[in-house]
């Protein structure tokens, strides 16, 4: 893949060879070879542009879940979880996008970095994936982005770190209590 990448460079100072490739991706198209590995990966790049959008609308459920903790009752309950049970939801789901996508660039990467071509005829005469590992790469790339910019999306990560952390704490006092010697009444 580094050769790839080393192709695609724009810096003339790494490379005493001059490359002249043109990607074509806007008439790309799979060759018989190509074809089984770029309909997995249009399938799944059909779902990035929804995964992306969701992100986007990810708006947490925070006033929900101080209210359930401020005023505990069963109707702010309720409505906590009611608030809190898609958004879970949304999350498994951005998940196993993630776990799609760790299946299918290996595969990708196997095809256009193996066989008896040089990087240069991979890059010429694969292009149709090519486009679409470019694709995947935006696609990675906006979707940190929004991560990082999701204010909600990060209390959550805060929120999990933080619940580790106490689960491994309540686990040492609950083998201290264990361990420990009775207390004579």
């Amino acid at each position: 893949m580094g050769n790839l990448l080393r192709l695609l460079s724009r810096e003339d100072c790494c490379s005493p060879q001059k490359y002249d490739v043109f990607l074509d991706f806007e008439n790309a198209q799979p060759t018989d070879a190509e074809k089984p590995i770029y309909d997995e990966a249009q399938v799944v790049l059909e779902r990035a542009h929804r995964i992306l959008q969701e992100l986007q609308d990810y708006r947490g459920a925070s006033q929900e879940i101080r209210k359930a903790i401020g005023t505990p009752d069963v109707e702010s309950e309720k409505l906590a979880w009611e608030a809190v049970l898609p958004l879970v939801s949304k999350l498994k789901d951005f998940y196993l996008f993630s776990k799609e996508l760790e299946k299918l660039v290996p595969k990708i990467l196997l095809e256009l970095c193996c066989g008896p071509f040089t990087p240069t005829q991979h890059l010429e005469t694969q292009q149709a994936l090519v486009k679409q590992f470019a694709e995947i790469l935006e696609f990675t790339l906006k979707f940190d982005e929004y991560k990082v910019n999701c204010i909600n999306l990060n209390k959550v990560e805060e929120s999990r770190r933080w619940g580790l952390r106490l689960k491994s704490v309540l686990s040492l006092a609950f083998e201290y209590l264990i361990s420990s010697p009775p207390i004579p009444p």
